[in-house]
């Protein structure tokens, strides 16, 4: 049942940014005094500490939400996944399909080190940023100039990370709008690349480092593709924190890193050559309303649920503890001083929810037109960044 987003904001968001906070400290202490001497012990730590925090967004999505992820991939991907390293590239359709990473990973038994390439920005949101940056994600100024060493070192700081990681990379550089498949069109239109319908062109530069960087430790690329039914509403952070229920279909593939080619320019090929085929498998889906193969049971674990009413029973324990203390609401000035806090909890979680939505991300742009020799574009979605 769908739920009134003012009657849950504020309590959610009490709870998860209490939590984050108390998550943020133990980063902050154990990256000042742990890492230092042992970065790999850092590392484990940090793993169960975030899990902490990435719960309570799996409980929004498999119990709050109630949105279904249907997993359709072969048995021996399937029995592989979070027992490897992997390069994870994925269509960028949903507002929430870093979350639908998150609960696969989370199936997968490596939430804790599921990680992105993400804009600059992020790493400043409160809470979910800051955490990500103790976690070691890669940030990125959208400039190639800056972001070029940012991505080497940054691959290379992943060769010794003593648990399988999956590493999370959008190559399209933005997400999917209407207005920017436009856009896209206009530009392959101008330089005889194939015309998208339901992706956009990928920016190839910052795969083709990561392929050329992981190559020898990381030994799979998990190709996925993400579509909604037809008879499913398109899932958004505002319709989860609703409670209202959605249906996502994820493909799966498992690639060899071996098995790509050599050259900088050849990988660069095979991930355009990969887009137009997933082009194709999402026409299919348009038309069939499902994926072929097998669909794999990824089940409804109860760790989430358990870790947001540990979560929810600690912090009120907290709170009215703390307001017997301080007698916080006998006074105007303690009730103002709630009413400011509410109202901060109320912008950070209006942030959070625009900060998912596709209409916010940055617009497409047309670049000039090139002779038609494949090459990518320099100037959708992302702007200076390739």
């Amino acid at each position: 049942m769908a739920i009134p987003a003012g009657a849950v904001i504020v309590p959610l968001g009490l709870i998860f940014f209490a939590s984050g906070l108390i998550v943020n400290l133990i980063q902050g202490v154990c990256f000042v005094l742990v890492r230092p001497f042992s970065k790999n012990t850092y590392r484990r730590i940090n793993r169960a500490v975030a899990e902490l925090l990435w719960l309570e967004l799996i409980w929004l999505v498999d119990w709050w939400g109630g949105v279904k992820i249907k997993l359709f991939t072969d048995s021996e991907t399937f029995q592989l996944m979070g027992k490897e390293h992997a390069l994870v590239m994925s269509n960028h359709r949903s507002d929430i399909d870093w979350l639908v990473g998150w609960v696969l990973a989370q199936r997968s038994g490596c939430l804790g080190s599921a990680l992105a390439v993400m804009k600059k920005s992020s790493k400043f949101l409160p809470v979910i940023g800051w955490s990500m940056w103790f976690s070691e994600y890669l940030f990125l100024e959208r400039n190639w100039a800056k972001d070029e060493s940012t991505l080497k070192l940054g691959f290379q700081r992943l060769k010794d990370f003593p648990q399988p990681f999956w590493l999370a990379l959008f190559v399209e550089g933005t997400r999917f709008t209407q207005a920017k498949l436009l856009a896209a069109q206009e530009y392959a239109a101008l330089t005889g690349l194939p015309i998208p319908r339901n992706v956009l062109i990928p920016r190839t530069k910052g795969f083709v480092s990561a392929v050329h960087q992981m190559r020898s430790f990381v030994p799979a690329i998990y190709e996925a593709t993400v579509a909604v039914p037809k008879s499913s509403s398109p899932p958004t952070m505002l319709r989860l924190i609703k409670g209202q229920p959605s249906v996502i279909h994820v493909h799966l593939k498992r690639h060899l890193m071996k098995d790509l080619p050599e050259t900088e320019d050849a990988v660069a090929q095979w991930c355009r050559d990969l887009f137009v085929a997933k082009d194709k498998l999402l026409d299919k889906h348009i038309a069939e309303d499902t994926f072929d193969g097998p669909e794999q049971d990824i089940g409804r674990p109860r760790n989430s649920l358990i870790v947001i009413l540990s979560w929810a029973c600690l912090l009120i324990l907290g709170v009215v503890k703390f307001l017997r203390w301080t007698s916080l609401l006998s006074s105007w000035k303690g009730i103002a001083f709630s009413a400011i806090g509410l109202a901060v909890v109320l912008i950070l979680m209006q942030t959070l929810i625009q900060f998912s939505q596709s209409e916010r991300s940055n617009p497409a742009k047309v670049a000039p037109a090139k002779p038609k020799n494949g090459r990518e574009p320099s100037g959708i979605g992302q702007g200076k960044q390739e």
